[in-house]
């Protein structure tokens, strides 16, 4: 399983209509294959700045398969306009799992 981590910093003021297109993504990445979770966190400390936790099957199906995908273009459609700069984006995998 491979985590997905996406950083995103929005437009001053635009939180809400980031959230709301988020909202709505999060059905694209449900029907996505490969695609098993998918969650949004925002900064306490920088209420501008959210994280995507995506946990995919395998680094392709998020790299090969959705990425530049129609769906893929979906979801940008409806966040990418409160973009603050280009996300930054990062895989990871479970080095130790504690509790």
């Amino acid at each position: 399983m491979i985590l997905e981590i996406a950083q995103i910093d929005v437009k001053p003021g635009s939180e809400p209509d980031f959230e709301a297109g988020i909202r709505e993504a999060a059905a694209i990445f449900q029907a996505a294959k490969g695609c098993h979770s998918f969650q949004v966190r925002r900064s306490v400390e920088k209420p501008q700045r959210y994280r995507l936790l995506i946990e995919w099957e395998t680094l392709e199906a998020h790299t090969r398969d959705f990425t530049g995908s129609e769906a893929w273009q979906a979801y940008r459609a409806r966040v990418s306009p409160f973009f603050e700069g280009p996300p930054s984006v990062e895989h990871t995998e479970l080095t130790l799992k504690a509790f």
